[in-house]
């Protein structure tokens, strides 16, 4: 189970490096909060229940933050 949090530690940061190259900066900035994180809990060793439990966590809590930001802060059409 820790491979595989290495493994969304790579696809996160390929994420971070195609943000930076498009001159995001706040995504860049919270993908490369996102592969630091995947990639210190890859080397923590955990039971694999405590792997899954982490990422049903963070599952949730990005839906929430998806969510959140798609009803009250994204502007549909904006820059168009």
């Amino acid at each position: 189970m820790d491979r595989m949090f290495r493994v969304l530690a790579f696809w996160t940061g390929i994420f971070t490096v195609m943000f930076f190259v498009g001159d995001m900066m706040v995504p860049t900035i919270l993908s490369l909060i996102q592969t630091v994180f995947f990639l210190t809990l890859s080397y923590l060793k955990l039971s694999e229940r405590m792997y899954m439990y982490l990422f049903g966590a963070y599952c949730t809590i990005f839906m929430i933050g998806f969510t959140w930001y798609s009803e009250f802060l994204l502007v549909p059409g904006f820059g168009h």
